[in-house]
């Protein structure tokens, strides 16, 4: 008998340390974690992006992004943030992001108020929930606790974060190894909506389409002329133009009308609507059959959650950053 209960004794205790440890890798986010301790922090982050959004419209989508590039390196951690050579801020990919200054304002003024208890990571994934509102999109509660990383490097960026032209095959796989499905990978590109893309993330649909000396046959013929103004031949990449045309500011639905009428600005955007894996999820977005019909506000709320909890660091991992763009 004593052995018995000796050996449910050990059994509860692996039990109890295999849940601590789920809890410190990322499980261990929740709703409020700052309700005490830093109260102030949801109406401080708002504030910050609402005072930027007034002098800058594109910091909306520009915060989405960067929190979408943060969480798909090495996790939900903030090292998008870290800047220096070397840093995940200095990939290609990431040249472009806008809305640091966002998160620096926002994090002095936690600082100031509660000193050494909100992360960098938090922040980031507060504005952008932030952004999308002011967007007119959805709003949700966001899990908090995430602590920040300390290993930032450019490399990691250009391996993990999905690329203009990926194949649906590589964007499920970079999705699938976070543990998201493919309905979220159809529901947060849908974050399309908002923002801009570079002549240099599709000049190769334009005129030479993989060595055809011609167009990407996927680009609709009355949206082709309307590409090729904005980004002519030879051009030096830096143009921008909207990746959901007619509606950039706005987020909402008309991202996926548009790539299911071949106006997709990026090709891993416009392959979505001809894969059969995801074409049936724009078609639900747009209550086009296929299944039952997806509000794409209520599912985008849904998969920032699922997203935000990639790869988090909780508890005693990583550390509470005294500014952002730097390690302590």
């Amino acid at each position: 008998m004593a052995s018995s209960s000796n050996r449910m004794s050990v059994l509860l205790f692996l039990a109890m340390a295999a849940v601590m440890t789920t809890t410190v890798h990322g499980q261990g986010t929740r709703v409020g974690f700052y309700s005490t301790t830093c109260p102030s922090v949801e109406t401080t982050v708002r504030s910050a992006v609402q005072s930027r959004f007034g002098s800058d419209p594109t910091v909306l989508a520009g915060l989405l992004r960067m929190h979408f590039h943060d969480c798909f390196v090495q996790g939900c951690d903030g090292s998008v943030l870290i800047s220096g050579a070397g840093t995940e801020r200095t990939a290609i990919p990431n040249l472009s992001l806008n809305g640091f200054t966002v998160i620096d304002d926002a994090k002095a003024q936690l600082e100031a108020a509660c000193p050494g208890v909100v992360s960098c990571a938090d922040i980031l994934a507060l504005a952008a929930r932030d952004a999308v509102v002011l967007a007119n999109g959805p709003t949700w509660a966001v899990p908090t606790g995430r602590r920040d990383g300390i290993v930032s490097r450019a490399q990691d960026a250009l391996d993990n974060l999905p690329g203009p032209s990926d194949s649906v095959e590589s964007q499920i796989q970079k999705f699938t190894d976070r543990n998201l499905n493919v309905q979220d990978l159809v529901t947060l590109t849908g974050g399309h909506t908002l923002g801009t893309a570079s002549c240099a993330t599709f000049n190769d649909r334009l005129f030479n389409y993989q060595g055809t000396g011609g167009p990407d046959p996927s680009i609709a013929a009355d949206f082709l002329p309307t590409l090729r103004s904005a980004c002519p031949q030879n051009n030096n990449g830096a143009a921008r133009v909207a990746m959901d045309t007619g509606s950039q500011n706005e987020f909402d639905t008309s991202y996926y009308t548009n790539i299911r009428n071949g106006r997709g600005v990026l090709e891993s955007d416009q392959r979505l609507w001809t894969d059969n894996r995801t074409g049936p999820f724009v078609g639900r977005f747009l209550g086009l059959g296929g299944g039952p019909n997806l509000n794409f506000n209520t599912e985008f709320g849904q998969a920032m959650v699922r997203m935000g909890n990639v790869g988090v660091r909780t508890g005693t991992d990583g550390e509470i950053r005294r500014v952002c763009s730097a390690v302590n």
